[in-house]
């Protein structure tokens, strides 16, 4: 009896070790996880200020066409919110009219991502949000739409990011993102 007992304490003594063990890990893993967490609020600081913004737009997406029409115009870029937000006003004109837009970029710290918002100023109506996050120099942001009554996704993407330009694309795929096709593209030139 006293052998199962002795046994028995024995267990009960390597049990809460091993509990306390897997606690400790358990946060230590936490906080290693939050001090990795990228603080990307500050992601669109970069494009602060006002731009010379050349656009070629493909005219009838996912239709097989190969037409594109160029529109030439100026973007301005301001911080709202200390830097958790970005509001965009965009203004642009080619052979099939006028462009105008508002877009507030929305940063959550508790996710890491931003929310993309774009208000058009034919209709005045907001879009889809989409969300993303800035990587390795490259913001990728995705939402899912209705286009022509076709289910697409939407993939917009910031690139080859410097000090006075910048690279903006937008793609659809209708096959559930396995191909995409780019239908907007705008060169960035910083005037100021």
């Amino acid at each position: 009896m006293n052998v199962k007992i002795v046994f028995l304490g024995f267990v009960l003594i390597l049990s809460s070790l091993l509990v306390s063990t897997i606690g400790q890990a358990v946060v230590k893993s936490a906080a290693i996880t939050q001090m990795q967490k990228r603080d990307g609020q500050h992601d669109f600081d970069w494009q602060t200020g006002k731009w010379k913004v050349h656009l070629r737009r493909l005219l009838n997406p996912l239709s097989g066409s190969t037409t594109w029409v160029e529109y030439n115009g100026t973007s301005v870029v301001r911080p709202v919110m200390n830097g958790r937000g970005s509001l965009l006003e965009l203004e642009l004109d080619g052979p099939k009219g006028h462009i105008e837009g508002v877009g507030l970029r929305l940063y959550d710290p508790e996710s890491g991502q931003w929310s993309l918002n774009w208000a058009n100023g034919g209709d005045g109506r907001m879009s889809t949000p989409m969300f993303g996050e800035f990587r390795d120099g490259k913001g990728e942001f995705f939402d899912q739409e209705v286009y022509n009554g076709r289910s697409v996704f939407v993939k917009n993407g910031f690139f080859a990011i410097t000090a006075t330009s910048a690279l903006f694309e937008q793609a659809f795929s209708d096959d559930g993102g396995k191909t995409w096709e780019t239908n907007w593209r705008m060169t960035f030139t910083r005037i100021k």
